[in-house]
């Protein structure tokens, strides 16, 4: 999980961007400032892994508030002004975002800080093997699922549909993403578009498997890894 923060002057900005870490999967807003003063405590915690900063703010621009910092967090330029790019990459910024800013484009931002953070976290070892479950942000909030609880979990378009028997929990994000933080002995992709539990497996039938009476495809690029684990459980 992202711990973000917002410092912009502008309430609309604001606004757009924490809309955009609603929607951003595993980025947690912490706070929206729309000054440099008021950020200033919040960075100091440390809590901060992320900080999408405004350049022109009055009493003191993004610029000079950045460069007031120790100890800063990974910050991503946002301005309406291009000519500020320069300024921003050699602070070595992890992004620059030019208003309005798209969608995809503050993805782009976030998955580069994902990339950078990641490695920490795994030396770090934050992450708990033994969990039996896992946090997803679904509908504005952070919604815990049980591994022994999901069926299968379907990839469609940029949203991420994990089933369970009774229930489901909508993500936004890619399939990729969340496969790479399931239990690889838990859970295994057998087709783009999905990822099954493996002891849900009910039948393999030819091309196909059968979990709680829906047939799913086994992709051709992931049967063989698909039928190992089915032979070594075979009588």
């Amino acid at each position: 999980m992202i711990n973000a923060i917002i410092v912009d002057d502008e309430p609309l900005a604001l606004d757009i961007l924490e809309s955009y870490i609603e929607k951003a999967p595993n980025v947690n807003l912490l706070k929206r400032c729309e000054n440099a003063m008021e950020a200033f405590e919040i960075v100091r915690s440390g809590e901060v892994d992320l900080m999408f900063l405004d350049i022109q703010m009055p009493q003191m621009t993004g610029i000079e508030f950045l460069k007031s910092l120790k100890n800063p967090p990974l910050v991503v330029f946002t301005t309406a002004y291009s000519e500020y790019a320069l300024d921003g990459y050699s602070l070595n910024v992890l992004d620059y975002l030019l208003k309005p800013i798209p969608f995809d484009r503050f993805m782009v931002a976030v998955n580069k800080a994902f990339d950078q953070l990641e490695p920490a976290e795994q030396q770090a070892g934050t992450a708990d093997e033994s969990a039996d479950f896992i946090f997803v942000k679904s509908d504005k909030k952070l919604v815990k699922v049980r591994y022994a609880d999901i069926l299968y979990i379907e990839g469609l378009k940029d949203y991420v549909i994990i089933r369970m028997k009774d229930s489901r929990v909508i993500t936004l994000q890619t399939m990729k993403s969340l496969e790479s933080k399931m239990p690889s002995d838990k859970f295994r992709r057998i087709h783009r578009s999905y990822i099954v539990a493996i002891d849900k497996i009910e039948a393999v039938i030819g091309n196909m498997i059968e979990i709680n009476k829906k047939h799913l495809p086994i992709g051709k690029n992931y049967r063989e890894d698909l039928l190992n684990i089915v032979n070594q459980n075979r009588l």
